[in-house]
């Protein structure tokens, strides 16, 4: 399900949330610009459980490669050792959270972000927001670092960061509704539910396949606990600002348009 808008109309400019958006995109801009086609970047700032579980030795991931011969076109591995880090292992895991490994991972992150961050930044405030973002991002990382603490394939993205806005969205506004479609072939049905149910059936999702990928994210290319202990920690967060004077009043308004 891919979300096209929400129903709660905020208060304010959510300028933290734009921000966030642009330096991803920045980052994004460099990685596609250079000349190994981002690896390099990826490699240096991405967060890699291998080398805080073994830092005295070079993680080394198995490339695949489409190498011509005599009988054709034949997949070939090879060992690839990553490039050295330029900063610690706690400072990648928060530039990991800037980095993406596409144009499908970094446009799809970045307006699930777009569709829920505003309402969220409106909630907490922009200091408060843009410390939920990060300290959810720190935990997303931390999950996936113990679920897989010997992997040596980089971790990148804004995904944990990202569910951690989506669980306190969820939390905080129980009577959001998300108008969504499902790209089929040739259809694209388009529906309105409710935000909790959105969320919940993504969480799930989550859930299931990281109970499945369990110790096998170099396989998947997917970090699912990473999403799912940034969902919990974004619950957590929302928690704390619901029983705390810390955050703004909560916002009613909704949006007026016809399928709402």
């Amino acid at each position: 399900m891919i979300p096209l808008r929400d129903s709660i109309q905020p208060h304010t400019v959510p300028v933290v949330n734009y921000a966030l958006i642009a330096l991803c995109a920045i980052a994004f801009f460099f990685q596609l610009t250079g000349d190994d086609g981002g690896a390099r970047i990826v490699e240096q700032f991405g967060m890699v459980p291998a080398r805080l579980t073994a830092p005295q030795q070079t993680p080394v991931i198995t490339i695949q490669e489409a190498v011509q011969t005599s009988r054709g076109v034949v997949i070939q591995q090879r060992q690839h050792p990553l490039a050295p880090p330029v900063v610690p292992f706690w400072v990648t895991l928060l530039t990991c959270m800037f980095l993406h490994g596409g144009w499908m991972h970094f446009l799809g992150n970045m307006w699930f972000l777009h569709i829920f961050g505003d309402n969220v930044e409106d909630r907490f405030g922009h200091i408060g927001y843009l410390a939920m973002y990060l300290l959810t991002g720190l935990v997303a990382g931390g999950a996936h670092l113990i679920t897989n603490p010997t992997s040596p394939v980089p971790t990148i993205g804004a995904s944990g960061a990202i569910a951690g806005v989506m669980g306190a969205y969820a939390l905080l506004f129980p009577h959001a509704r998300v108008q969504a479609f499902i790209p089929l072939l040739f259809i694209f049905p388009v529906f309105v539910l409710p935000a909790q149910v959105f969320l919940g059936i993504w969480f799930v999702m989550q859930t299931l396949n990281g109970m499945a990928a369990m110790g096998a994210t170099a396989a998947t290319g997917v970090a699912w606990w990473a999403h799912i202990g940034g969902f919990v920690a974004g619950l957590v967060a929302a928690i704390f600002i619901r029983l705390t004077s810390l955050g703004r009043p909560a916002v009613t308004q909704q949006r007026k348009f016809a399928n709402f």
